[in-house]
């Protein structure tokens, strides 16, 4: 079946409850880079220095990468719809919060419990639109995966939007809009049933004992460096203004969303995982270094190429993460997670921190090593990397990319 037919079971005719889920995936997604292009504004906003507000990201991603141990535990003893809506009543919450603060140290720590509540939403969602959906699992899997390339390339543009006026605004158009869909969910999704076995919290932790996930853990760890540095530090260089960096960064979430379902399982199919995988980290090392030392005009035209080499990598990644583990997928992707996240909590924080010690261009020097040395874990690592991996169809690619983002 086409999951683009217009006929019963098609991407288009889902039920209500499938779409208010997407709808409000779509504006959890946006969350993690709304704040990009206001970045500048609050700290002139708030008076602060761009070490502070980078810990925006920071506090958000450190508690997401704690909550990757709590959200099956919770999901699999009160149901997939209890813990939707709590995500979201805690997003509306936080989310509101952080439009209303008055320094920067409220607004980090509001944007923390942001990230909890972001985390049991997005964990949750892929299964219960898999749950509800009608006509099998590809299109509910295509419909989902379509709100996570949306969210990440509107959510800069979002908040360039409406941070243009204030930088208060994108949170408080944030809180609104996850009210709405907590508002459709509980109307329109019926409860989801919950699973057999009761997931404990040291599942992923015990999952990680596996060598082959081990090795895709620590290799995405450095990974992730590199990519919320250009996420996270980028806006302070770039110096535009909110609507000019949106612009960019909607870009960049275009190649990012397209080389990740697209590109990404046609080149895993022609030249095999691992070789496409140490590829794209070398020649996003090489981006990087050119961001931090060429021109304003390369900046930017690096900054948006980097999207396309971080699709690939996602992709590629959840398949090494899922494919080399005898534990059960979604545990193993939040042993996964629980490890990367927090070097996306970690690159924020320190990025600027290198600056102030040295110069605007070493920041980018060390994102470039740290994806080299992902790569390398990849080459050294390749006999414990190379399973089913290698064997996953680009359907299963496409299904297990969602599945690991969403975990």
């Amino acid at each position: 079946m086409d999951p683009f037919d217009a006929g019963a079971g098609g991407i288009l005719r889902q039920p209500k409850a499938v779409w208010a889920t997407a709808g409000a995936s779509v504006v959890a997604f946006m969350g993690i880079g709304l704040v990009d292009p206001i970045l500048p504004s609050i700290a002139e906003g708030l008076d602060a220095t761009a070490s502070q507000v980078s810990l925006l990201f920071t506090s958000y991603f450190l508690i997401t990468a704690i909550a990757m141990l709590v959200t099956g535990f919770v999901s699999s003893r009160i149901g997939g719809k209890k813990t939707l809506l709590l995500g979201l009543a805690l997003v509306v919450v936080f989310a509101g919060l952080a439009g209303t603060s008055g320094s920067v140290g409220e607004l980090v720590g509001f944007r923390a419990g942001w990230g909890l509540g972001n985390a049991l939403f997005v964990s949750t969602a892929l299964a219960v639109i898999v749950g509800a959906a009608a006509g099998g699992s590809a299109a509910a899997i295509l419909l989902y995966e379509s709100a996570l390339g949306l969210g990440m390339a509107c959510g800069p543009l979002l908040g360039a939007l409406l941070g243009d006026a204030s930088w208060r605004y994108p949170f408080l158009g944030t809180a609104f809009l996850m009210a709405v869909g907590f508002l459709c969910i509980t109307v329109f999704l019926k409860e989801q049933p919950r699973p057999v076995r009761k997931t404990s919290l040291l599942d992923p932790i015990k999952a990680l004992g596996h060598g082959g996930l081990a090795s895709a853990a620590a290799s995405s760890f450095f990974y992730n460096y590199t990519f919320f540095t250009v996420l996270a530090f980028t806006p302070f260089v770039l110096d535009m203004t909110p609507y000019e960096s949106g612009a960019v960064f909607f870009a960049w979430g275009v190649l990012l969303a397209v080389f990740s379902v697209f590109a990404a399982p046609r080149l895993q199919e022609r030249f095999g995982s691992l070789k496409v995988l140490g590829g794209s980290l070398v020649l996003l090392a090489a981006d990087v270094l050119v961001l931090g030392y060429g021109g304003h005009t390369a900046a930017i035209g690096c900054t948006v190429l980097s999207g396309a080499f971080i699709g690939v990598n996602n992709t590629v990644y959840t398949e090494l993460a899922l494919g080399v583990s005898d534990a059960p997928r979604p545990v193993a992707s939040a042993g996964y997670n629980f490890v990367r996240w927090f070097a996306a909590a970690a690159a924020p924080f320190f990025a600027p921190k290198i600056e102030e010690w040295s110069n605007i261009h070493i920041p980018f020097v060390v994102a470039a090593v740290t994806a080299v040395l992902g790569a390398l874990v990849v080459v050294v690592r390749r006999k414990s990397l190379t399973h089913e991996a290698e064997e996953l169809t680009p359907k299963h690619a496409m299904e297990d990319s969602v599945a690991v983002f969403a975990n």
